[in-house]
């Protein structure tokens, strides 16, 4: 029998209103599983706008331990009711300490744990560092009901040892929920391209298909304000792109993926026969 995955990713704007972002998020996993989706990835803390392009105290109200996370509490009966896989970014609060998190939730509705995003990004409208601890649990591969799913969040993407990473632990796709776009330091400085250039060469090295979600919208959080620019996309174990959106639009991508023939071009191509690790401390100085 064929072993199939049909992932998809979700690109809208957010407010403020947690309970509203949660509730459109909510519509538009029904409207990817509407069309035969089975892992659907939403965008990075879907839970509110994106706050880390400046420092406010204010905003550690809005982290909750993970598993009372209203994000968490209110998907995982969604995933249930659907029969689907949802990875559920949050921004997670453990004791004293603020994370950058994602739960996996799968098919039946239950979290199969949580991975604390590794890099943590310090820049204009990207002060990530003021808010969040790096991660400690390390990269992690879920074992889905419907294939093994490898998640990094956002800054990760930027990371070929990140993917390399999730790929030597089993991953038959890998999903990049995200929240970038302009840079309030540079009017002229675009990353959309390079953004999705970096994430279909993950796509290309390890012969893995690729989604990444992003949100769009423009957001207020600071006077000067911040533009998402979208470009959300699904890549083919070659990097192609099989399924995309603009900086605008809002909806769902779904793609569907023969994991067989995922397997068979992964082995054809020696990627992960031909590694010499032998060799990657002469070439690092021992390192």
């Amino acid at each position: 029998m064929t072993r199939t995955i049909s992932v998809a990713g979700i690109q809208t704007s957010y407010g403020e209103d947690m309970q509203a972002n949660i509730a459109k998020t909510i519509d538009f996993v029904r409207e990817a599983a509407g069309q035969g989706a089975q892992v659907i990835l939403p965008s990075e803390l879907f839970q509110g706008p994106y706050f880390c392009v400046s420092q406010e105290e204010h905003w550690f109200t809005q982290a909750y331990e993970w598993r009372e996370h209203p994000c968490v509490t209110a998907m995982a009966p969604v995933a249930k009711d659907l029969g689907v896989a949802i990875p559920v970014s949050i921004f997670e609060k453990d004791g004293p300490q603020y994370y950058n998190s994602l739960v996996m939730l799968d098919a039946d509705g239950e979290a199969l744990g949580i991975y604390r995003k590794s890099h943590i990004p310090d820049g204009p409208g990207y002060q990530e560092k003021y808010y969040f601890r790096p991660g400690d649990t390390g990269f992690k591969v879920w074992k889905t009901r419907f294939g093994k799913v490898g998640v990094g969040i956002c800054w990760d993407q930027w990371f070929p040892e990140a993917a390399r990473a999730m790929m030597l632990m089993g991953a038959d796709v890998l999903m990049y929920p995200t929240a970038i776009g302009t840079e309030p330091h540079d009017a002229a400085l675009h990353t959309a391209q390079p953004w999705r250039r970096a994430m279909q060469g993950h796509a290309v090295s390890n012969a893995v298909p690729v989604v990444g979600a992003n949100r769009i919208g423009h957001e207020t959080v600071t006077e000067v304000g911040q533009t998402f620019y979208g470009h959300s996309f699904i890549a083919d174990q070659q990097g192609e792109l099989v399924e995309s959106l603009g900086a605008e639009e809002e909806g769902v991508l779904v793609h569907r993926f023969d994991l067989d023939e995922l397997d068979k071009y992964r082995a054809a191509w020696g990627f992960f026969r031909d590694r010499r690790t032998d060799l990657y401390g002469a070439l690092t100085g021992g390192k």
